[in-house]
């Protein structure tokens, strides 16, 4: 499965620029308002070392990272749903993403001008998310009225017109649809709605460089990251050797990508598992919790509707062992069913009927 993160926050905050440091895209990140019209879409590889060292151990041809889609859109101001700025057109562009990641602007520069006059996060925060929740109240309004007409026909409507309701009164409370608890049923519901405020959310704060390790003088908050857009901008236009030195001289563990991807795979609950073989080596995205079957299919349909078997081993084994061979000469290597749930880091070889 591919993996779409949706950008959004105020003017200013950094989007762009720290887009550009993550996809290493030269996208336009100037200092006013709307200067990004058209979404910026950057396909970024997913750093994995583990993948590295099982390449080498089969020797493959080919290397095949998981990839992330990034997109990113014009800054929203308030009124967007209304139309101000570039309204709802931007708003559009990131639907269809699995999740979305605000960037906050915790950063004092005289130079760089702040579309409401002042860094306030947490003014942001909520101008931002009342702009999502009040887009989604538009969208659940137009299918409560389409639900209505429909469910006076169709019996089988009405189930989903009571979901929508239910959406549309949380949104109106000023809460966004995550909120509600629904069953997995309810969720394949409403899943064609696309509602932004329904969809995974966190944030990246977005702050200086003098504070990226210094907790205490900026914003904390549950279920946000720190970035400092401009350390990640320097980083991208090192070697991985550089930047793997610069990140030790400042004192960070690890990129800003890294901990993106991190952050973006637990709130999604996905994991990784590899296929490994001569002609390539490659990670696989996949939900926690899903079986073998449904690992199968991750690469093709096919495999899935004939899944027989699958051969498991864990990526350590199978580094240590130096391949399939060894590891099966000495028993490491499990056959699996259909009701096996797949883990992170698992190395699998599906057999199958077509």
């Amino acid at each position: 499965m591919g993996l779409s993160i949706g950008i959004v926050g105020l003017p200013n905050v950094g989007k762009s620029t720290l887009f550009n440091a993550l996809t290493k895209n030269k996208v336009e990140a100037q200092n006013y308002p709307f200067c990004t019209i058209d979404p910026n879409i950057g396909i970024v590889s997913v750093p994995d070392k583990r993948l590295e060292l099982l390449a080498k151990t089969v020797n493959t041809q080919k290397i095949v990272p998981a990839i992330v889609e990034f997109v990113d859109i014009a800054g929203i101001v308030k009124g967007a749903n209304k139309g101000e700025g570039l309204g709802n057109k931007f708003l559009s562009h990131i639907r269809e993403c699995d999740a979305i990641v605000e960037v906050v602007r915790d950063f004092d520069n005289d130079n760089i001008i702040h579309v409401e006059g002042k860094v306030n996060p947490v003014s942001d925060i909520e101008t931002i998310k009342t702009e999502l929740i009040l887009a989604d109240l538009e969208t659940i309004t137009k299918i409560v009225d389409r639900l209505e007409k429909e469910a006076k026909k169709e019996s089988k409507k009405k189930a989903e017109l009571e979901i929508s309701l239910k959406l549309k009164e949380i949104l109106d409370k000023g809460m966004p649809a995550r909120e509600l608890e629904l069953t997995d049923d309810e969720q394949s519901m409403i899943k064609s709605y696309n509602l932004l405020t329904a969809k995974p959310h966190f944030y990246v704060i977005n702050i200086d460089e003098d504070h990226i390790l210094d907790n205490a003088k900026k914003l904390n908050m549950d279920n946000a990251i720190k970035i400092s857009a401009k350390i990640e901008s320097e980083l991208s236009d090192l070697s991985q050797e550089d930047a793997d030195e610069y990140l030790k001289e400042i004192g960070q563990k690890e990129s800003g990508l890294n901990m993106l991807i991190k952050k973006s795979y637990d709130i999604l609950s996905l994991q990784t598992f590899f296929t490994a073989g001569e002609k390539e080596a490659k990670a696989w995205t996949i939900k926690k919790g899903a079986k073998a079957p449904e690992a199968a299919g991750t690469i093709h349909t096919d495999f899935e509707k004939g899944f027989i078997k699958a051969e498991v081993i864990n990526w350590k084994e199978f580094v240590s062992l130096q391949g399939w061979v060894n590891a099966r000469e000495q028993g490491k290597v499990r056959l699996e069913g259909k009701d096996y749930i797949v883990q992170d880091g698992d190395v699998m070889l599906f057999k199958f009927n077509l």
